[in-house]
């Protein structure tokens, strides 16, 4: 953060923030319009695929970047309330069901991500959290995160986020209960298992506003800094599909009456490297080229909360047993999910 907006941010944080959301209001309903008079002032003809494809690009990129910016900076504020610490002893001692309700909400308003998995697990096993509840969280923090909503809540609505939301959270919640009634931590790594058990407590440290705002600074820094690339990327190659793709194309092998669509797109999720930022683009231009939004959206939980490199991650805590339960679990919830969409909608 520049020095200007660090002295203002210290001195007047409430003047601050409502500034920022002001300025940040005005430059994002310009997009349209400026998206529209860059490709109109390059040699393209705007109806053309080139000139849909380059549209898309310029609208959706600075579009995805705004709303999680802004998103991120929110999230990184209230996240100064939930360190691992305090996340680990709300969660320490709690019965199940009520545990792993508490989990996978925890999940979402958490800036935990797969990266973390490890050191989030040993931490949950220690402070004595339930094996299940702590999957019913490992699930939810990257499936149901402020990304996601945020994205699909720009592209799609708050109905289509908030539909996402609960399904997400009752996929978590619900795994995770299974996992828990399964009796399965003999399967976690034997020297996970012999950790000495920990308490899980926390100290409650004041903040001022103008901290927290820069807990939100912070936040942008590492989670926009950390995901650009990807969205980039998603949003290339959903320019490509919204420009070149013929309309109803994608309809013919993920339309919601091709039976095995969302099984197939579960099973091409499961080993892409990305997250939901750079995703969502991708199911938005699928969309848009009649793929129906049960079979999209199975794709994308998929890539989420089933990627491999997380399950890489997670193998050096969890013996292949469980991985394969975890995976069979989820798989099954998001598979439901695609269906009942698929049905419903």
């Amino acid at each position: 953060m520049n020095t200007l907006a660090a002295r203002w941010s210290h001195r007047y944080p409430r003047a601050f923030l409502m500034l920022a959301a002001a300025l940040w209001w005005t430059l994002y309903q310009t997009l349209i319009p400026l998206s529209e008079a860059v490709v109109a002032s390059l040699p393209v003809q705007r109806a053309s695929h080139l000139g849909g494809a380059l549209q898309f690009f310029l609208y959706d990129t600075p579009k995805v970047l705004m709303l999680l910016t802004a998103i991120v900076f929110v999230m990184g504020m209230v996240n100064s309330y939930f360190t691992p610490e305090r996340t680990r002893a709300l969660l320490a001692g709690r019965h199940e069901g009520v545990a792993n309700v508490m989990a996978a909400s925890l999940g979402v308003v958490t800036p935990f991500c797969s990266c973390s998995a490890v050191p989030l697990f040993i931490g949950f096993v220690q402070a004595g959290v339930p094996l299940g509840v702590t999957f019913s969280f490992l699930i939810a923090a990257p499936m149901v995160n402020e990304v996601a909503l945020t994205l699909l809540f720009g592209m799609f609505g708050w109905k289509v986020a908030l539909l996402y939301m609960g399904l997400g959270l009752s996929i978590a919640v619900v795994a995770g209960w299974i996992i828990g009634r399964m009796r399965m931590e003999v399967y976690l790594e034997d020297w996970v298992r012999d950790m000495p058990k920990v308490g899980a407590q926390f100290e409650i440290a004041g903040m001022t506003l103008a901290e927290r705002i820069d807990g939100g600074f912070q936040a942008v820094r590492e989670i926009v800094g950390k995901v650009w690339p990807y969205i980039l990327a998603g949003i290339a190659i959903g320019a490509g599909i919204h420009g070149y793709v013929p309309e109803d194309f994608m309809a013919s092998f993920m339309g919601k009456d091709v039976w095995w669509a969302v099984p197939i797109a579960v099973l091409i999720g499961v080993p892409m490297y990305t997250n939901a930022a750079g995703v969502i683009p991708i199911v938005q231009a699928l969309l848009a080229k009649g793929a129906a939004l049960g079979t999209v959206l199975a794709f994308m939980m998929s890539v989420i909360a089933l990627s491999l490199p997380e399950m890489v991650i997670l193998r050096k805590v969890l013996k292949l047993r469980l991985i394969a339960t975890f995976i069979i679990i989820v798989a099954t919830g998001i598979l439901i999910v695609g269906y009942v969409f698929n049905w419903i909608l």
